[in-house]
């Protein structure tokens, strides 16, 4: 026997991509819905490579009762209409957005890093999916967390346009053209050309003069992985279409050699080490896009403090940072929870 899941945002990237994974991993499906606002009403769209075409219907009036499990690909606001209303009917919603990672009655959920917090869902019936930055760098630290025990993390991250929507790459596309061919360039999605440049700016500015998605990182790494570790971050949009990056530093309570750290993530769920010290001996983030692996390289010693590392991070942020780990969730969920025949 197999659930009836609902795909709420499937016709976004994230949705789109929800629906390829879940044919990929072979999830145990009965029925599946796909769910979008009325815009999308009546259009089709295809479950991952199957050939199964599947009618886009209208969240408004979309009945959530006797439906499983519905992963949430829909942006805040419509969350906060549609979630509670979907876990209200019995449904289990495994949300996407930031709206409930923070709430203390929802767990933040990386299979591989916090599997046990997930026994919380029954307080809301809700599990919150984090930040797409943040669930690749905790697969990388939990092993070396565990080993040494992390007190500081210093994190530059290097995201790609994907992880602000489709508009965000269909800038990059336009005004990549409009250069070669001389015509002038707009900024609209972001606030300055994206094409051929860097953009220290993710989200809205706080009083503090970090942003929103660097807070994210600090308080969504501190409830995941541990309260205690201290973590600054300064994001960047590059001009990527899809794979995030990540430049990490860490300090630790107890010695740990870059050798121990290569062994450790070699064997650890979730990460592909690739690490030689010779040109190309470290993954870009063109090469992990479409892949499931966490990729960490570049591990190395830091000098300039008794106990730390240094290492390179990179992801396709459309996978583990969003939909593969709201499938790999659900899988969870189904383990511990749901389990059926």
């Amino acid at each position: 026997m197999g659930y009836r899941v609902v795909v709420a945002g499937a016709t976004g990237n994230v949705g789109r991509e929800m629906l390829n994974i879940l044919a990929e991993r072979e999830f145990p499906i009965d029925e599946i819905a796909a769910v979008a606002s009325s815009r999308s009403q009546g259009s089709e769209i295809e479950f991952g490579e199957t050939g199964r075409m599947i009618k886009v219907q209208n969240i408004d009036n979309f009945d959530f009762t006797g439906w499983d499990i519905a992963l949430f690909a829909i942006g805040s606001s419509a969350t906060k209409v549609h979630a509670p209303r979907a876990a209200a009917a019995g449904c289990v919603v495994i949300d996407n957005s930031s709206l409930y990672r923070m709430d203390p009655d929802v767990p933040l959920i990386v299979p591989e890093v916090n599997p046990d917090a997930i026994d919380g869902y029954k307080v809301r019936n809700i599990i919150a999916n984090p930040n797409c930055s943040t669930a690749q760098m905790v697969v990388a630290l939990k092993p070396l967390h565990d080993k040494a025990t992390i007190l500081r993390v210093v994190v530059a991250t290097y995201q790609s346009v994907s992880g602000a929507g489709k508009d965000g790459m269909d800038e990059l596309f336009e005004q990549s053209r409009a250069i070669f061919v001389g015509d002038s360039v707009e900024p609209r999605k972001f606030t300055k050309q994206i094409a051929f440049n860097v953009i220290p700016h993710i989200d809205s500015f706080l009083d503090d003069g970090s942003t929103k998605e660097e807070w994210k990182m600090v308080a969504e790494t501190k409830k995941i992985l541990d309260p205690k570790i201290k973590v600054t971050a300064t994001c960047v949009r590059v001009p990527v279409f899809v794979g995030h990056s990540e430049a990490i530093n860490l300090e630790f309570k107890d010695e740990i050699s870059a050798k121990e750290a290569q062994d450790i993530l070699r064997e650890s769920p979730g990460v592909m080490l690739i690490d030689k010290r010779e040109d190309g001996g470290y993954v870009t983030p063109i090469e992990c896009v479409g892949d499931y692996a966490t990729f960490v390289s570049r591990v190395r010693e830091d000098p300039t403090v008794d106990s730390g590392l240094s290492l390179w991070c990179v992801s396709d942020n459309l996978r583990k940072g969003a939909a593969l780990n709201a499938v790999q969730i659900a899988e969870l969920l189904g383990r511990r929870h749901l389990k059926k025949g």
